[in-house]
C-alpha cells in the first residue's frame, strides 16, 4: 500500500504532526513530497503538504487523499528541510513554516456548499431556499437564518455539507486569434463582406501578411463580439494563452555595463569572488560608508554567479525597496530578474514566484520573504542594509531573514554578503570574533568627501525666541539651495512619536477605549485612529471632559511641516512622502521620479526616504527631530538613532556637488548623535558595546521574550507568574529572568498584556521547556481565552 505523510492546514498544537493517508491507485505515480493535496480531515476537506511517501503504516484504516493540488512539488527537498529547522528554531507550527515559503496566492481558500442528497423531500421553508438548485453556498443559508433547520436535515440525511478547497493562485490568460484563410481567400472574403460590417473587414485586414501568426485581440483591433462572429463563420480560430502580469509594464530599462572598481572595492570583492569560484560557504560583512559603492560589488559578484550557471537572491529592506535599487538590477541583468515586495498585487507576486520556480530568471530582488525564493542552485545571497529590523518577522514563524540566508547558504555551499554602512552590533561583534569575515569600504567612490554636519541645539533656538520648527541655520541653508537650484531632503523622524489631541485647559488626552495608548490624529480626515487595534472615531472639537474649546493637536506631522514651509517660502515646490501620499500602487515610484526630474525643490518625508536614495542634485539634508527614538524603552534606541542619522546624512553630496547636513535635536550631547555626525561607526560600536555589557544585553546575552494576554488583568498576571515558576528550575545560575511585569503598552484590543524577558548565554534545556509551556497553554488557552507567545531573539520589546 502507498501511504503519504501529510501536514494538514490547521495551525493548532493537536494537529502539529503528520497524518497518514492512503494514496489512491490513480494518483500513485503523481504524488510526491513537497506537493499540496486535498485530504479529508474530520467532517471537512483541507489542504495539506506531503512530507514523505512510505510503503506502510501502523494505522489500520486509512482515509484516501481526495486529490492533488499540484502537478509538480511546490516545495523542494531543501525547503522542506528548512521548514523543519524553522519549526525548531522559532518554536512555530510546521504548517506556519511551510506557508511562509509560498506566495499568498497559493494559500488555500475554503468554501462550504450545502447539497441535496435526493434521499427524501425537504421541508417547504428549505425547499424555497434551494428553488431549482441542488446546491447552495453556505453564506446563502447563513443569511437566511436557516442553519438550525439545515442541521436537522443533515441528521435526517436529506442534506450534506461539502467543504471545498480552492487555490487562490490564478494564472492570467490572454485571448489569441489566428486567421484560417489563405492570403488569396482572405482578400476575396474581405470583398464579399457586407458594407455595414466595417469592424469585421478591419479585423480580417489586420491579418494580411500575418496569416499564420497568433495575435491578441488588441493587436487586431477587434472586439470580443466581432471575434465571436468570425469564429462562427470558420474564418479565424482562438486559444487562451497564459501570460505573466508585469509589475514593470511600460518601463524601459536602459542596459548598463559594469563600472571599473576602485582599489578599495577590488580588495573587498576579491575574497567574495574566490569563495564563489571555490564553491565554499562563508558569511561576509561588507561594512562600507554611505556612497562607497556597495551595490556595484553586489552586481559584479552576481555576474560571476550567473557565469557559473547559478542563481542569486538579493534582499533589501521593505521601506528602502526604492525603484532605484530594482532599476539597477534590471538594467544590469534585464529579464533575468524577478522582483518580490509588498507593493505588488497578489497576482503579480504569484507570477514572479512562478518565473523563479520555472527557472526563467537568475536573480531575485525582494523584501524579507524573498529569502525563501524556490531556487535550487543558489550561488550567492546578499542582504543589503543588514541592520534593518524589518528583516525580522513579528508574527509566526518569527524568523530573521539573516539566519535563514545563512542556513540556505550552508546547504548550497555558497557565500552570504551582509552589507551596511551601520551594521547591527550583533553582526559587527561576530565579524570581530572571526565568525563572519569583515570587508571594509572606508572611502566614497571617487574619494568624494562625506557631508559636513551641523548639530543644532533646539533648546538654544527656543531661548533666543525662535518658535519655528526650523532652526535659523537650516532655514538659511534651504533658501541658499533654492537660489542655487539645488535640491534638499527634509527628514522627519516619526518613529515612536505621533500627533495626539490634548485639551489645554484640563490636560485631557484622547486615548483609545480598547488600548492603553493615545490615539493618533490624522489631519486629512480629521480623525483619531488607534495604530494598535485599528479603532477610529471623529476628532472632537470640544473637550469631552471639561467642554473647553481649547482642544488642539500636538506633535509635528509632515503636513504641518509642509504648511509652515509654504508660509515662509510661498514659491517653494515640495514633494511629500508619507503614509497618506504613498498609499496607492506605484505612488512611491511616481513621486521619486518627479523629484529626480527636478519637478520639486524639497523632498519631505519620514523613514521611507532615509535610505537608498541616490540623486546627484541633493546637496542639503535636514533632520527635523533627531531624538524622538532616543527615549523609547528599548535597549536598541541609541543604535537605531545612530543608524538612521548616518543613513539619512548619506543622501547628501553623493556626486560632483558637495553636501551638508543639519541635525536638529534637544539632546545634542548624546553620543549617538555626536558620533553619527562624524559617521564614526567604530567609536559608536565601542561605546555602545560597553553599555550593552553593563546592562547584560545582546550581543553579550541572548534574549527570549514571553508574552501573555487575557481579557482579565488578573488572569494574565497569574499565568505569567506560573510560567516563570515553571521555567526557573530549568535555567542555570547565569541566566536572568526580568519580570513578569505588565508590558509597556499594558492593554491592546481589550486584552491585558504581561511579559517576562529571559537573558541567557548557553541554556541547553531552554528550548525544550519553552516548547512545553507553549503546548500546555495551547491546550488550556482554547477554553479560557489565554494567549501565550514566545519570541526568541526579539526586536520588539513593547
Amino acid at each position: 500500500m502507498n501511504v503519504a505523510s501529510v501536514i494538514v492546514d490547521v495551525a493548532a498544537m493537536q494537529t502539529d504532526r503528520p497524518f497518514d493517508y492512503e494514496i489512491p491507485e490513480r494518483w500513485r505515480e503523481v504524488i510526491q513530497p513537497g506537493m499540496r493535496v486535498i485530504v479529508p480531515f474530520g467532517p471537512r476537506h483541507v489542504q495539506g503538504f506531503v512530507l514523505e511517501i512510505k510503503e506502510d503504516t501502523e494505522i489500520r484504516k486509512l482515509k484516501p487523499i481526495v486529490e492533488p493540488m499540484d502537478i509538480v512539488p511546490v516545495l523542494s527537498e531543501e525547503l522542506m528541510k528548512l521548514a523543519q529547522w524553522l519549526t525548531i528554531e522559532s518554536l512555530c507550527f510546521k504548517i506556519s513554516a511551510l506557508h511562509v515559503m509560498l506566495p499568498a496566492a497559493m494559500k488555500a481558500k475554503y468554501s462550504k456548499l450545502i447539497r441535496l442528497t435526493g434521499e427524501k423531500s425537504l421541508s417547504p421553508e428549505l425547499a424555497s431556499l434551494f428553488e431549482d438548485q441542488t446546491e447552495i453556498p453556505w453564506e446563502v443559508a447563513s443569511e437566511a437564518d436557516a442553519l438550525t433547520d439545515i442541521r436537522k436535515e443533515v441528521k435526517n440525511g436529506t442534506i450534506e455539507v461539502i467543504y471545498s478547497v480552492k487555490s487562490k493562485g490564478r494564472t492570467k490568460t490572454v485571448r489569441m486569434v489566428k486567421c484560417l484563410l489563405s492570403e488569396e481567400t482572405l482578400a476575396e472574403t474581405v470583398e464579399t463582406i457586407a458594407k455595414n460590417a466595417v469592424k469585421q473587414k478591419e479585423a480580417l485586414l489586420a491579418f494580411s501578411g500575418r496569416r499564420g501568426d497568433w495575435l491578441t485581440l488588441k493587436e487586431t483591433g477587434m472586439s470580443p463580439a466581432t471575434a465571436k462572429s468570425l469564429i462562427r463563420k470558420g474564418w479565424i480560430e482562438e486559444k487562451q494563452e497564459e501570460m505573466y502580469r508585469d509589475p514593470h509594464s511600460g518601463r524601459h530599462f536602459e542596459p548598463d555595463k559594469p563600472l571599473s572598481l576602485t582599489e578599495n572595492q577590488q580588495e573587498a570583492i576579491a575574497p567574495i569572488l574566490a569563495t564563489i569560484t571555490d564553491g565554499t560557504t562563508e558569511t561576509f560583512l561588507l561594512h562600507g560608508v554611505t556612497g562607497s559603492g556597495k551595490t556595484e560589488i553586489y552586481l559584479q559578484s552576481i555576474s560571476r554567479v550567473i557565469e557559473k550557471g547559478q542563481e542569486a537572491i538579493v534582499l533589501v529592506p521593505e521601506i528602502s525597496l526604492t525603484p532605484q535599487m530594482t532599476e539597477r538590477f534590471k538594467r544590469r541583468f534585464g529579464n533575468d530578474v524577478a522582483v518580490l515586495h509588498s507593493g505588488l498585487s497578489i497576482g503579480e507576486k504569484y507570477d514572479e514566484w512562478r518565473k523563479i520556480s520555472r527557472k526563467e530568471v537568475k536573480v531575485v530582488v525582494g523584501a524579507r520573504s524573498a529569502v525563501f525564493a524556490p531556487f535550487e542552485n543558489i550561488g550567492l545571497i546578499i542582504i543589503d542594509e543588514e541592520h534593518e529590523t524589518s528583516y525580522k518577522q513579528e508574527e509566526n514563524p518569527r524568523y530573521h531573514a539573516r539566519d535563514v540566508a545563512i542556513w540556505r547558504a550552508a546547504y548550497y555551499k555558497c557565500p552570504v554578503i551582509l552589507g551596511s554602512a551601520t551594521p547591527s552590533l550583533e553582526s559587527f561583534a561576530r565579524a570581530k570574533k572571526g565568525v563572519y569575515t569583515l570587508l571594509t569600504l572606508d572611502r566614497r567612490v571617487n574619494d568624494r568627501p562625506l557631508p559636513s554636519v551641523d548639530i543644532i541645539d533646539m533648546r538654544e533656538e527656543l531661548r533666543e525666541g525662535n518658535r519655528s520648527m526650523f532652526s535659523r541655520t537650516l532655514f538659511d541653508k534651504i533658501k541658499d539651495r533654492l537660489e542655487k537650484e539645488e535640491q534638499t531632503v527634509l527628514f522627519l523622524n516619526k518613529r515612536g512619536y505621533s500627533s495626539f489631541i490634548m485639551c489645554r485647559d484640563c490636560g485631557y488626552v484622547a486615548g483609545c477605549p480598547h488600548c492603553d495608548v493615545s490615539m493618533t490624529y490624522h489631519r486629512h480626515r480629521h480623525q483619531l485612529k488607534c495604530h494598535y487595534c485599528g479603532y477610529e472615531e471623529p476628532a472632537p472639537n470640544i473637550c469631552p471632559e471639561c467642554g473647553s474649546e481649547h482642544i488642539r493637536h500636538f506633535g509635528t506631522g509632515t503636513q504641518k511641516v509642509e504648511e509652515e514651509l509654504l508660509k515662509l517660502l510661498p514659491e517653494v515646490r515640495i514633494i511629500r512622502m508619507d503614509v497618506d501620499t504613498t498609499g496607492t500602487k506605484g505612488s512611491h515610484e511616481r513621486l521619486l521620479r518627479q523629484f529626480a526630474n527636478k519637478e520639486a525643490d524639497i523632498l519631505l518625508g519620514t523613514q521611507m526616504i532615509a535610505k537608498g536614495l541616490d540623486f546627484p542634485n541633493i546637496t542639503l539634508v535636514g533632520v527635523l527631530s533627531a531624538d524622538t527614538m532616543l527615549h523609547l524603552p528599548d535597549f536598541r534606541s541609541s543604535e537605531k538613532t545612530f543608524q538612521l542619522l548616518t543613513q539619512v546624512s548619506g543622501r547628501a553630496g553623493r556626486h560632483h556637488l558637495s553636501g551638508e547636513v543639519v541635525v536638529q535635536t534637544y539632546t545634542p550631547e548624546h553620543y549617538s548623535i555626536q558620533l553619527a555626525a562624524e559617521q564614526n561607526y567604530e567609536s559608536f560600536y565601542q561605546k555602545e558595546m560597553m553599555m550593552r555589557n553593563m546592562g547584560g544585553y545582546p550581543p553579550f546575552y541572548y534574549l527570549a521574550l514571553i508574552n501573555v494576554s487575557h481579557k482579565e488583568a488578573i488572569e494574565a498576571s497569574s499565568a505569567a507568574n506560573k510560567i516563570v515558576a515553571k521555567i526557573k528550575p530549568s535555567l542555570s545560575q547565569a541566566a536572568v529572568i526580568l519580570g513578569p511585569v505588565a508590558s509597556p503598552i499594558a492593554r491592546i484590543n481589550d486584552r491585558y498584556r504581561w511579559q517576562c524577558l529571559i537573558k541567557y548565554k548557553r541554556e541547553p534545556k531552554l528550548t525544550v521547556v519553552l516548547k512545553e509551556v507553549l503546548e500546555h497553554y495551547a491546550k488550556q488557552g482554547k477554553s479560557n481565552g489565554l494567549l501565550v507567545s514566545i519570541d526568541v531573539h526579539p526586536y520588539m520589546l513593547m
